[in-house]
């Protein structure tokens, strides 16, 4: 090696080191574009592999961009062309501001200083931001309450032609303070109050038998429920979601210490708030945060984990990430999940929030463990999740600990899952991924039709779109199954929470912790995306979801996160699952085009988005009924019960001091 690349090699380290030292570990949150170009990146061999838990930190961030920049070679494929070196350096610039005063453009007033050798930095942050949805019906029809409604449709409104559902949710009033302990520590703390209006619709009811105690020879001392089915948001696109409240809402008319509401039917007001500590030590190698925020873990394309999706609610936890090597990392993560407050057990008032009878019987942590192997063509991650009844638990919180078998220590009463991720990439053009979430398995035959076989499983693929002109372009296609009664398990009694029944679902604040699809569903995805300007975001999207229904006298056991196997042995095992083919299915086809854009680099503190699309949806069913000895051809249906619908969907944000 010769002297002068030496010296520039020292130069360099220092220069990055001195350079992180002032930066934040808080994290960078899953919606910024700047993951889709470290995604690109590291398909395009320009960067390694990185750990599978996210949110990364603005430290790792920046030290993942400087790594691009100086591992970009004159190659056949993946080079990075001048626009997108301009996109990485602006992102550069974006996540290390300046720490010193008043910055109107990004809505912040912060300082730093040394204090008996020790570093210090602060930063106070205020913001405004608003979103306006709509959703339109111009082709709809479906059952409405009436003095002779069906049994299991009582207080249902399904949408009717012509109708016009409007959403709001406005964040009034949003601080944050921040800033480092020395160099190797960050805190953060974040409140909003907010403003809702979200509407939904009943779709039905359903019965169900919650039981105390259950034997093969029938049951005994049964608890019957009504429970109440709604739809999702109507201004919103299936399955994409996220509340944006903590634990309740108050109507705006009837703000008071008994007026808590689960659902913000009508104007209601709210607040979040989103903690954070995290630290580094070892030169990154070690990486230690608590915090309460969305979190994306085991995923082989983004919003694509089967085990911790981006799309799940956000819950208070403690993780750790070790990278000894490159080519290895080992991730932890214990958190304590927040309850559903409103399961709709009472038809009579299903908005009511339930705040101490929904949490009494959902007292749950949730624990996950991930192992990675990476190498230049080939990557593999293997790992346990749990869903356990909240005590002082050593083994789950223990990072070396692996979830799967430590049960087996300590009694059968928690809610285990294994998964696997296996990924295949041709730097410079493109991966290829299997993902597998096993839930709970039975290998007698016949294998895949028994209810008790329940996995999700996600094959897929992704390539780099060589247009100059659209930098950091990608299209991927990818098909996920979610089978019946998958993320779900029996309410149980355990010896720590006496004899009331315990939820144990793979469920945080009433959505998924998994895949976004509910159980018994698929899906084909086909996604481009692109980043056209440092400041700018398109994406453009089409979905096939079929889900079997939740509700109606056509219902499919096991499509529903609060579903759960029958509890007679004998029965259990024989239960059968026929997709498509065991009563109704909805099925839905749906294209969204998004497009972001950032003001900042007109010296304007605004950020905005506008997204539009479209959901036609229809049913599927059977005539008669379904059998393990004989399969039956679905066909479509339009019915009072099961209707077919076309909804055109629009969203606008925006957001002023982008800090």
């Amino acid at each position: 090696m010769s002297i002068r690349k030496s010296f520039f090699i020292c130069i360099f380290a220092v220069t990055i080191q001195v350079f992180l030292a002032a930066q934040t570990h808080l994290s960078v949150p899953l919606g910024h574009p700047v993951y889709h170009a470290i995604e690109q990146a590291q398909m395009r061999g320009l960067l390694r592999h990185l750990p599978g838990a996210r949110p990364y930190s603005r430290a790792q961030i920046l030290s993942f961009i400087t790594e691009i920049l100086n591992s970009d070679e004159n190659r056949r494929f993946g080079g990075l062309t001048r626009e997108e070196r301009r996109i990485l350096e602006q992102f550069r610039q974006d996540l290390s501001p300046d720490r010193d005063g008043l910055d109107l453009i990004r809505g912040t007033v912060s300082g730093e200083r040394t204090y008996n050798d020790i570093y210090f930095s602060w930063e106070l942050g205020f913001g405004f931001d608003a979103e306006f949805g709509v959703g339109v019906f111009p082709i709809a029809g479906g059952y409405r309450q009436s003095a002779d409604s069906a049994q299991g449709f009582e207080r249902a409104n399904h949408p009717g032609s012509g109708d016009v559902f409007t959403a709001i949710d406005i964040g009034a009033l949003n601080l944050s303070f921040m800033g480092d302990i020395g160099r190797n520590a960050s805190y953060g703390f974040s409140l909003s109050g907010r403003v809702f209006r979200n509407p939904r619709s009943v779709l039905g009811t359903h019965n169900s038998m919650w039981r105390q105690d259950y034997r093969d020879s029938g049951p005994q001392h049964s608890l019957y429920r009504d429970i109440v089915i709604f739809s999702e948001p109507h201004a919103h696109f299936p399955f994409s979601h996220r509340k944006r409240w903590d634990g309740f809402v108050w109507a705006a008319t009837n703000v008071n210490n008994r007026g808590q509401l689960a659902w913000p039917e009508s104007v209601s007001i709210g607040y979040k708030m989103m903690p954070e500590f995290a630290s580094s030590f070892f030169a990154g190698h070690v990486f230690f945060r608590v915090a309460r925020l969305e979190r994306e873990w085991a995923a082989m394309t983004p919003n694509g984990s089967l085990v911790l999706n981006q799309s799940a609610q956000p819950f208070l936890g403690m993780e750790l990430t070790i990278t000894p090597f490159d080519w290895i990392a080992i991730s932890s993560l214990t958190g304590r999940l927040e309850y559903h407050n409103s399961f709709g057990i009472n038809p009579g008032r299903p908005n009511n929030a339930e705040i101490t009878a929904a949490a009494g019987e959902f007292q749950n942590s949730f624990s996950i463990v991930m192992a990675e192997l990476n190498w230049r063509y080939f990557h593999a991650g293997i790992g346990s999740s749990v869903v356990w009844p909240t005590r002082l638990e050593w083994g789950y919180l223990f990072p070396f600990a692996d979830n799967f078998l430590y049960q087996n220590n300590i009694g059968d009463f928690d809610n285990l899952a294994l998964f696997l991720n296996l990924q295949g990439r041709y730097p410079g053009l493109g991966k290829l991924w299997f993902s597998l979430f096993l839930d709970e398995m039975d290998f007698a035959r016949p294998f895949f039709e028994k209810s008790r076989m329940m996995f999700a499983f996600q094959l897929g693929a992704s390539a780099h779109v060589p247009i100059r002109r659209l930098p950091f372009s990608t299209i991927t296609i990818s098909y996920t199954k979610i089978e019946p009664f998958n993320y779900t398990h029996p309410r149980i009694t355990t010896p720590w929470h006496g004899d009331t029944l315990m939820q144990q679902n793979f469920v945080n604040f009433g959505r998924p912790l998994g895949s976004y699809l509910p159980p018994n569903s698929d899906e084909i995805l086909v996604r481009f995306e692109s980043l056209p300007s440092p400041h700018s975001r398109v994406r453009l999207q089409y979905q096939l979801i079929r889900h079997g229904a939740t509700f109606g006298d056509r219902a499919v056991i096991g499509s529903s996160i609060w579903s759960e196997l029958h509890p007679g042995t004998n029965i259990r095992h024989a239960q059968r699952k026929f997709f498509l083919r065991d009563g109704a299915y909805q099925w839905m086809h749906i294209v969204r085009l998004r497009g972001d854009y950032c003001f900042t680099g007109s010296n304007l503190p605004i950020r905005a988005f506008a997204e539009i699309g479209g959901v036609y949806s229809f049913f599927t069913d059977i005539r008669g009924e379904p059998n393990s000895g004989r399969a039956y051809s679905f066909r479509r249906i339009d019915t009072p019960q099961y209707p077919r619908t076309l909804r055109f969907i629009a969203n606008v944000g925006i957001q002023i001091f982008p800090n």
